[in-house]
């Protein structure tokens, strides 16, 4: 694969491959870093990207470029802002105007922003870059053109001005009359400085001494980023995307509605899911490498997926790949975390939801009969607690015996396991008959 180049108002795609065989892709935008990193390209160079209107470009899919073994550079833009901000870990800066922002120069994105035409009209540029401006107005002065004073005035001008209507047009327009600029504007035509041109085809450069050379930079491999509930979100998102103009999803969702109460079920435990999510980035909780190996533990067990193999047969049939499984394993360890965090405050909500749903008065009947049973066949011995847990869970629930009760019992909302194992015995005396035989095919 070709290394990729994100480009629009700066540069254009001819003068782009005159300088490396790159693939040219407009001006990146939140997403855009991810999606073709997973393509694996030799390396990727960011120019010119999004400000407003599109999301931008987020640090994060840089990163993860980044630790995939990617050099990603940046210049000019949109890049050597992203370059500056993270240069300490790894993207590769090119350029005065990346140094700039590197050393506090400049610091507002207007410095770099323009306004510019649609694609089909190349991504035209039809404002002046503030930073194009400032070294104009620099190299004048060292040509004697402009005094130190009249550059510092010409600067202002166009710092107050908004980045969509700075043109050379409405500097000289207001300062048209000024008498130490008499000689400045006749000069500006040829004199005036392409800064974010120059620095843009800087940056291919150093990508093609790098990539003709094969040189292997420290920068390359990044550190391991921090899968966190946006960073999932995005994956989601853009995993989403590739299942666009296939039947799958659409199919399996249209099959669902095929039968109305499973649908309404799922769609409440869906609900249920996008809340618990919800809840839990609004209490800041977050996955480590443990907690998703215990989930993917427990997961691979309840589905028989012990085997990489199957785990690969189970992906390939669930529309999923590794990066988009550890994003489901993640999701599930915040919902455990969310039911964790509030099954102590939800008994109230559940007794609410047993009347609404009609489910309360039997259930009440149940508990009533329980207390009177056991009180009419009188004190019996009921088995030890491994009998009691073998009992509830593999022949009234048909499962094995969780490994962790005490976690079990807490999903629950008990406090422990010596509350399972007292609710457990209640039932085994319950569905005792009065000869101490168990009752044929009793249920909870």
């Amino acid at each position: 694969m070709k290394p990729v180049i994100f480009a629009g108002p700066t540069i254009n795609a001819d003068a782009i491959r005159a300088a490396l065989d790159a693939e040219v892709l407009p001006p990146v935008a939140q997403g855009d870093v991810y999606r073709i990193a997973r393509q694996r390209p030799p390396a990727i160079g960011i120019v010119d990207g999004y400000f407003e209107g599109v999301p931008s470009v987020w640090h994060k899919e840089i990163l993860w470029a980044m630790e995939q073994g990617i050099p990603v550079f940046g210049s000019a833009s949109m890049g050597a802002l992203r370059a500056a901000e993270l240069h300490e870990f790894g993207m590769i800066g090119v350029g005065a105007i990346f140094e700039a922002y590197l050393k506090g120069e400049i610091a507002d994105d207007d410095e770099v922003a323009v306004l510019h035409g649609p694609s089909e009209l190349g991504f035209m540029a039809l404002s002046e870059p503030m930073v194009s401006i400032r070294t104009t107005a620099e190299r004048a002065t060292a040509a004697g053109v402009l005094t130190p004073d009249a550059a510092e005035l010409v600067i202002a001008t166009a710092k107050s001005l908004h980045y969509k209507t700075r043109t050379w047009d409405e500097v000289s327009a207001r300062l048209l009359h000024e008498p130490s600029l008499a000689a400045f504007f006749p000069w500006l035509p040829s004199g005036k400085v392409d800064a974010k041109g120059e620095d843009a085809r800087a940056m291919l450069d150093r990508m093609a001494a790098l990539l003709k050379n094969d040189i292997q930079t420290d920068e390359a491999k990044g550190q391991r980023v921090e899968r966190t509930l946006a960073w999932q979100g995005l994956v989601r998102r853009i995993e989403a995307e590739r299942e666009t103009g296939t039947a799958a999803p659409k199919a399996v969702l249209d099959e669902l509605r095929l039968d109305p109460e499973r649908y309404e079920a799922t769609r409440d435990r869906a609900l249920l899911r996008n809340l618990s999510i919800d809840d839990a980035a609004r209490r800041g909780a977050h996955t480590d490498r443990d907690t998703l190996r215990a989930v993917m533990d427990r997961h691979r067990r309840i589905n028989n997926l012990s085997r990489r193999d199957a785990v690969l047969d189970w992906l390939d049939a669930n529309d999923l790949d590794e990066t988009t499984y550890e994003a489901l394993l993640a999701e599930a360890a915040l919902i455990e975390d969310t039911r964790e965090a509030r099954t102590p405050g939800l008994d109230a909500h559940i007794l609410s939801e047993l009347r609404w749903s009609g489910a309360y008065s039997e259930l009440k009947a149940r508990a009533e009969a329980k207390v009177q049973t056991i009180a009419e066949n009188g004190a019996q011995a009921s088995p030890d607690r491994l009998r009691l847990l073998v009992w509830f869970f593999e022949t009234r629930l048909g499962r094995l015996v969780p490994d962790d009760p005490d976690t079990f019992a807490q999903s629950l909302g008990l406090e422990g396991r010596d509350e399972l194992i007292a609710l457990i015995a209640r039932e085994f005396l319950y569905n005792l008959t009065e000869d101490g035989a168990l009752r044929v095919g009793s249920q909870s």
